[in-house]
C-alpha cells in the first residue's frame, strides 16, 4: 500500500490509515511523508508495517548513518533516518500526547540535549548483545528473536569496542553484557558476575555491578542529579526517601544537603554497592522491594522529600498511593517511560499532588526513548 503518514505515535512508529480504515503503525517513516509500506503484522483492529519506499520525503529525513538500520534490520534504533533536532521534536510530541491522554495534563514539552551530544552517536556505555547458533553476538531485529549480524554499533561509545565483541565466539543463546565506565573500565560478561566497575558522577565515584543498572548516556547521571536537586530544593532539616535507589546515586548526591535519607532498592547486588557507595553519609540502605517496604514501614517519622526512579513499568498505583500518604513536601519522579509516568501522575493528582514542573532529556538519541523528570507538590 501507499500511505499518507499522519503523526508520530509512542514507540518509534508513526500513524497512518489503511484503505479499510484500520490504523497502521509504520516504522521508518515521518509525519507528512507518503510511503509505500510492507505489512509486518496484521490484527483485526490495526496493522504494523515498515516503510520500504519513500514516495514523498519529509525535509527532516536524512540518510541513516548506520548500515544496519532499516526495514527488517537491527531493532536497536528507531530514528536513524531523522535529523537530531526533529527526533527531539517527535519525542516531545509523544510526551505531550501521553500526558494529555492518560493524565489530562496539557503541557508544552521541550526535549533537551545533554552536554557533549553533538550528533547522537557514540554515547551508549552499556549494551546487551544476543548470541546466535553460530556463536556470534549481534542485536535483535525489531519485534523478533532473530539476530542481526553487525560489525559495529555506531551509538556505542568507542571504548565498548563492538568489533572485538562480535569477532569473538560466545556460547549459543548467551547474552553478552558490555559495560564501559566513566573511568575507562571495560567489562565483558555473560550472566551476572560478582564484579563492579567504577563510575564517576555528582563529584563522587560509584561502584556499579557489571550488568547492573546505571544510566547509559555519559551525560545522564550528572544531568539528572542536577535537575532533581534543583527541583527538590533540599533543606538541612529534611528527611529524604530515595525509592528504587539503584547504587545510591540520588541519595548520595542529596545526602550532604539533608538531615537523613533512606535508600530502598530490591536488587541485592545494587543494594550492596549502595552500602559501599554511601558509607560515611547519613543514609540508611534498605534491600527490599519498594512496595513491600512502604507497606511494612515501622518508622512513622515525617518525610519531606521523595525521589522516585522506578523501572520502565512505573511506580504503580499502590506505591504512588503510599508515597502520597506520607505527605512529602515534594516528589521528584524520574521516568524513562512517558506512558507510565502519565498514569502515575494521574494517580498523584487524585491524591492531591499536582505536576509543578517537568523537564525532558534526550538521553537515548536515535531511539524513541526519552527521560523525564517531574516535580510534584501538594500545591498552595
Amino acid at each position: 500500500m501507499i500511505l499518507e503518514i499522519e503523526r508520530v505515535a509512542h514507540g518509534g512508529v508513526c500513524v497512518a490509515h489503511a484503505p479499510d480504515g484500520r490504523v497502521v503503525f509504520v516504522r521508518h517513516a515521518l509525519p507528512g511523508e507518503q510511503v509505500r509500506v510492507a505489512v509486518t503484522e496484521e490484527r483485526s483492529a490495526y496493522l504494523r508495517a515498515d516503510a520500504v519506499e519513500v514516495v514523498r520525503a519529509s525535509p527532516s529525513r536524512v540518510e541513516p548513518p548506520c548500515p544496519y538500520a532499516g526495514p527488517g534490520r537491527c531493532g536497536g534504533c528507531d530514528w536513524q533516518h531523522v535529523s537530531l533536532d526533529e527526533q527531539r521534536q517527535l519525542k516531545a510530541a509523544v510526551v505531550r500526547e501521553q500526558l494529555q491522554r492518560l493524565a489530562g495534563i496539557d503541557l508544552d514539552v521541550a526535549v533537551e540535549p545533554v552536554p557533549g551530544d553533538d550528533d547522537g552517536l557514540g554515547w551508549r556505555t552499556r549494551l546487551r548483545l544476543a548470541v546466535g547458533p553460530d556463536g556470534r553476538a549481534g542485536l535483535h531485529r525489531h519485534r523478533s528473536h532473530e539476530i542481526e549480524p553487525i560489525a559495529d554499533c555506531l551509538i556505542a561509545v568507542p571504548g565498548a569496542d563492538i568489533p572485538d565483541v562480535v569477532g569473538r565466539s560466545w556460547p549459543e543463546g548467551a547474552e553478552v553484557n558490555v559495560d564501559v565506565s566513566a573511568t575507562g573500565e571495560r567489562a565483558l560478561s555473560t550472566g551476572t558476575p560478582d564484579r563492579t566497575v567504577t563510575e564517576r558522577a555528582a563529584g563522587r565515584e560509584w561502584q556499579v555491578p557489571v550488568g547492573g543498572f546505571w544510566q547509559v548516556h555519559p551525560g545522564a547521571a550528572d544531568t539528572l542529579v542536577a535537575t532533581v536537586t534543583d527541583m527538590l530544593a533540599p533543606r538541612p532539616d529534611d528527611v529524604l526517601l530515595d525509592l528504587y535507589a539503584g547504587v545510591g546515586l540520588f541519595a548520595g548526591a542529596l545526602a550532604p544537603s539533608v538531615r537523613a535519607a533512606v535508600a530502598v532498592e530490591s536488587d541485592r547486588r545494587a543494594a550492596r554497592a549502595a552500602v559501599a557507595n554511601l558509607a560515611g553519609l547519613p543514609v540508611t540502605v534498605v534491600a527490599d522491594r519498594v512496595d513491600r517496604w512502604l507497606r511494612t514501614r515501622q518508622d512513622g517519622s515525617p518525610v519531606d522529600l521523595v525521589v522516585l526512579d522506578p523501572p520502565r513499568k512505573g511506580a504503580g498505583r499502590d506505591v504512588v498511593t503510599r508515597v502520597a500518604g506520607l505527605r512529602p513536601r515534594a516528589v521528584a519522579y524520574v521516568a524513562c517511560e512517558p506512558s507510565a509516568l502519565a498514569r502515575d501522575l494521574a494517580t498523584f493528582a487524585g491524591l492531591g499532588y499536582r505536576l509543578a514542573a517537568l523537564r525532558a532529556f534526550d538521553l537515548f538519541p536515535m531511539t524513541a526513548h526519552v527521560e523525564c523528570v517531574a516535580l510534584l507538590d501538594a500545591g498552595p
